[in-house]
């Protein structure tokens, strides 16, 4: 789980409007950030396959909000990619 004040922090930078929670950036930063955070806890605990099912299924959804802002609005697909350096 995400600190309140990191996930506040996340949805500042990645909101479209003053009271943005819910859009694709801010859902895909979030997403990004959590698994940021079980690759660390990976690196220690290599044999939780629990939580690995629960970090391939947040990859799954980021891809799938990947895919949507891609097909919807490419200049916003670009700029969160950039943001966040998912993508080469």
């Amino acid at each position: 789980m995400l600190a309140t004040a990191k996930k506040t922090d996340l949805i500042e930078r990645f909101r479209t409007h003053a009271t943005d929670t819910g859009s694709p950036e801010v859902q895909i930063a979030i997403l990004s950030t959590r698994i940021g955070e079980l690759t660390e806890h990976f690196k220690m605990h290599k044999k939780d396959h629990a939580s690995r099912r629960g970090l391939l299924m947040l990859v799954s959804k980021r891809r799938r909000l990947l895919d949507y802002l891609k097909t919807h609005d490419a200049d916003r697909y670009r700029d969160v990619i950039g943001k966040l350096g998912i993508r080469k």
